[in-house]
């Protein structure tokens, strides 16, 4: 059968008005017109579909079943619509995000939650990666966006700041490093180390620069959480580095001394990144601008 949608819509009109009449006012079509599209409907299905008696038609057995799956046709395209619509307004959809450990564990949190809580058919699948990281999969277009540090170059990027979270060292009271004044990344490394598991961003990032400066931090013992972290510190089991805003959140139930370090990587502000506003997609737009970004523009690295 060749039948398209205009077809169905006409037929259903006529069937719910009983009267090929009633169903070409609905369907907006002049009477003859309706009256040769349905004997072509008629003809391309090979069957009666409906009875002409004196007050009206009524459907056939063989009508009965067109009318149903039509209904069932149409219901589907509605469906189908409604969707694509939610796409294109950004209201369904995954959005893949990545994220460096700073902004997953502090920053993303309370921003998403209300976020998504408000729009149940968005998911979002957040990807835990090194600044430097986010910054490659955004460029080569395995994520769309990210958040990530200004600290790491980024080019060909669009780099929207959103929250200040510089890195500090904590100590435990009493420790020679907590007596005051600014210290720098190279005073950490003949320290014993509290570390995060591996795979952390935050931990790759913090390995990485000590590779830089040809050592290798002195593990203690490494802790699945920042919680951990702080705790097994403010108990005098060695130092760390995590953001400041850690330190100020487990300050008081695990008390340590704050040292800031002057090392450019670890003063830092967490960034939006995306390559193009324009080619972004509506889901991943209405995410942006919801954490903070201009809809257009940024700084470009």
């Amino acid at each position: 059968m060749r039948l398209d949608l205009a077809d169905l819509r006409l037929f259903l009109n006529i069937v719910d008005a009983g009267s090929i009449t009633q169903g070409a006012v609905r369907a907006n079509l002049a009477l003859a017109s309706a009256s040769e599209r349905l004997r072509n409907i008629e003809d391309d299905a090979g069957v009666r579909l409906l009875e002409r008696r004196h007050r009206g038609v009524v459907t056939t057995e063989a009508g009965e079943a067109l009318a149903h799956h039509a209904r069932l046709i149409l219901k589907q395209r509605e469906l189908m619509q409604g969707e694509l619509q939610d796409f294109a307004a950004g209201s369904r959809g995954t959005i893949r995000l990545y994220a460096n450990t700073a902004a997953l564990t502090e920053f993303l949190p309370r921003k998403l939650a209300p976020w998504l809580a408000a729009r149940p058919r968005l998911n979002i699948d957040v990807k835990e990666r090194t600044s430097a990281e986010v910054a490659k999969a955004v460029a080569t277009g395995l994520a769309e966006s990210g958040v990530m540090s200004n600290a790491v170059d980024a080019p060909g990027l669009q780099l929207q700041p959103v929250v200040t979270d510089h890195l500090v060292l904590i100590a435990p009271a009493g420790h020679r490093l907590a007596r005051g004044g600014t210290r720098v990344f190279a005073d950490v490394l003949n320290e014993p180390y509290v570390g995060l598991t591996p795979g952390s961003a935050l931990q790759d990032q913090v390995d990485e620069h000590a590779r830089n400066a040809g050592r290798l931090m002195r593990f203690r013992i490494r802790m699945n959480t920042f919680g951990g972290v702080c705790e097994m510190v403010s108990q005098g089991v060695g130092v760390s580095i995590v953001p400041a805003s850690i330190a100020k959140r487990y300050g008081r139930q695990h008390p340590c001394r704050k040292v800031v370090l002057s090392d450019s990587w670890c003063r830092r502000r967490l960034c939006l990144c995306f390559r193009d506003w324009k080619l972004l997609s509506a889901p991943t737009r209405a995410l942006l601008l919801h954490l903070g970004a201009l809809p257009v523009g940024g700084t470009s690295t």
